[in-house]
């Protein structure tokens, strides 16, 4: 019981600190110049070099769902038109795959880049040496980080869901299952304009996530190499937790 009680306590004791610590990354930076070239630097980093593996996943992705779909409807007991395939596939994209399975990924890798960069700033004392010339260190490593994820996950998204059409596209022309006029014909069904306004409202929940936690465990790490490596396996852990939980409190909240 006791073992239990001191578990609950030091997780309480977690969130105060994780709180405390957005809190104190979350105020005004004294030198802009400065912090728009961090904030410049990390939309490259969190961002831009994320592209590719995006832009990978999706198109494969999108490939996969379209033959699925095109599978399932096959086997129906009513026949279903063919331009539901691309329908379906570009609903699965924007409502979930392009939205919560993206920032999933993302927080492998991204995760753990911010996790292991500052992790290893504290382990060489290089956050102390900023402690002491009296910057805002949480400021100065932490929010650059939270506006670069803000402003470009939800470009990752507008890329995701048109690279997953296209992979849905191209697999129906090369395989020939389906016509690019029955596919495109599916795109221009009518889709509820709030799908996309929800999917965005999650990856920037999801990105603010991916920014912070990582950046709390690495922010407070104790010890060397071994010790950076395994805080930045427990931060990714507690990222894709917290992004699934997020995900069905949004879904809850935004599709009611």
């Amino acid at each position: 019981m006791k073992l239990i009680i001191s578990y609950i306590l030091s997780y309480i004791e977690s969130i105060g600190r994780y709180f405390m610590l957005i809190f104190d990354s979350l105020r005004f930076p004294n030198k802009i110049k400065i912090f728009h070239r961090l904030t410049m630097r990390e939309i490259y980093d969190l961002g831009v070099n994320s592209l590719g593996l995006v832009a990978f996943l999706s198109l494969f992705m999108g490939a996969v769902l379209a033959i699925q779909m095109y599978q399932n409807f096959k086997g129906a007991a009513m026949p279903i038109p063919d331009y539901y395939v691309s329908y379906a596939t570009k609903v699965v994209l924007v409502l979930e795959f392009s939205s919560t399975i993206i920032c999933i990924i993302l927080a492998g890798k991204v995760g753990s880049f911010i996790a292991s960069s500052i992790g290893t700033m504290r382990a060489t004392e290089q956050i102390d040496a900023l402690e002491v010339m009296g910057v805002n260190s949480p400021n100065f490593l932490i929010l650059p980080k939270i506006i670069a994820s803000l402003l470009f996950y939800p470009i990752l998204f507008m890329i995701s869901v048109i690279m997953g059409v296209g992979g849905g596209h191209l697999v129906g022309f090369v395989t020939g299952q389906w016509s690019t006029i029955d596919f495109i014909e599916g795109l221009q069904l009518p889709f509820n304009p709030w799908f996309y306004s929800y999917s965005i409202i999650k990856m920037e929940v999801f990105a603010f996530v991916i920014a912070t936690i990582p950046a709390y465990f690495g922010y407070y790490v104790e010890g060397g190499s071994l010790e950076v490596g395994r805080s930045s396996t427990t931060a990714v852990v507690w990222t894709c937790v917290v992004i699934i939980v997020l995900n069905l409190v949004l879904t809850q909240l935004l599709l009611i």
